[in-house]
């Protein structure tokens, strides 16, 4: 396996950095942080974001499963409170 050089490596995470403060999409991080620590208003912030794409991969036959859609937001929540910073 070929090791990406320090070099490309850098410039990549630059181009990163700068698309992402370009695309106003993104969560702030925060909103992140805040939600991993259990804050209501950020977690809600946090389903807000996503509820566009849990009714869109909770679609059965044209119309949104309500218990897809629950199984996809417990599954955020829960994923939201296991994360961990500094790892």
């Amino acid at each position: 396996p070929a090791a990406i050089s320090v070099s490309r490596y850098s410039v990549f995470m630059r181009k990163w950095r700068e698309w992402r403060m370009r695309n106003s999409r993104l969560l702030p991080y925060e909103t992140i942080v805040k939600a991993t620590s259990g804050e209501p208003e950020a977690v809600n912030a946090v389903l807000q974001h996503y509820r566009g794409l849990i009714c869109y991969y909770s679609l059965v036959d044209g119309r949104v499963d309500r218990d897809t859609e629950e199984y996809i937001t417990e599954k955020l929540l829960t994923a939201i409170f296991k994360y961990e910073f500094g790892r």
